[in-house]
């Protein structure tokens, strides 16, 4: 009880503990709720060309194996022979929307002072991972780098994974959504304690260092589409920059604010 009475309080709080604050709290759920409800919908139908993300990928294998740089099946060999890391690789594959929730509450209920700026990036983040799938179709090494083992569709808790053609979202691995949105939540969590506690601040990085190692042996993503979530990571930061200094730059009378922009 003392928990919840704590949220109340922090909400009430955040809000404003006015019915305007309120309605801003509810706006900013239904906000986030709509882009990640588009982004499922959108990240399985952006996709028709099977063949041309089959041809990527062998492009980006080909790619990667001129820079030395293609350790996606031996890293899966790896992991196929610790059997029992396989279920705990896949639960973290798949549970880190989890984090992800937590990352915004806390944000919000916390550090207010950031939280435009974090929103902002996130929403970014996934409206330029839409615009790349759509651009550069992909299909994982799972599916297109022979003598991999597709360990997600064999120990998938959400029963998820499939090969279906007609599915897109299968064939969406540049950049990895994995990797961008666990470095997101660092960069939330890296924003908000640099200042107060700097090692602290350090430490939740390696949550995406783990994720890129969950993705390269599971099969589920290339090196070059950890390469891409990191450029996607500063490319929304810029992005959400310069949505703030457009929101700034525009006349509005005094004491209004911009908590829904």
């Amino acid at each position: 009880m003392a928990a919840t009475s704590r949220v109340r309080h922090l909400l009430g709080r955040r809000a404003g503990a006015t019915p305007r604050g309120w309605v801003v709290a509810l706006a900013e759920v239904i906000l986030l709720a709509v882009v990640l409800f588009a982004f499922t919908r959108l990240h399985a139908v952006v996709v028709t060309d099977v063949a041309a993300a089959t041809a990527n990928a062998l492009g980006v294998q080909a790619v990667e194996r001129g820079l030395h740089l293609n350790i996606e099946l031996a890293t899966n060999q790896w992991l196929t022979g610790h059997q029992a890391l396989i279920p705990a690789a896949v639960l973290y594959y798949r549970l880190y929307y989890i984090v992800l929730l937590g990352a915004v509450i806390w944000v919000y209920l916390w550090h207010t002072e950031i939280y435009l700026r974090i929103r902002r990036t996130f929403v970014a983040m996934t409206g330029l991972a839409l615009l790349v799938y759509w651009a550069f179709p992909l299909s994982p090494p799972r599916f297109a780098l022979p003598g991999t083992v597709d360990t997600v569709a064999g120990h998938d808790i959400l029963a998820a994974s499939t090969r279906d053609m007609s599915n897109g979202a299968n064939f969406t691995a540049m950049p990895s959504i994995h990797v961008g949105w666990s470095a997101w939540c660092a960069y939330a969590v890296w924003s908000a304690l640099r200042a107060s506690h700097p090692r602290g601040a350090l430490l939740a990085w390696l949550f995406p260092l783990v994720m890129v190692g969950v993705v390269l042996a599971t099969a589920s993503h290339y090196v070059l589409d950890v390469l891409g979530s990191g450029l996607l990571l500063v490319a929304s930061i810029g992005a959400s920059a310069g949505w703030a200094r457009l929101v700034n730059s525009r006349s509005a009378p005094p004491g209004d604010d911009d908590e829904m922009t």
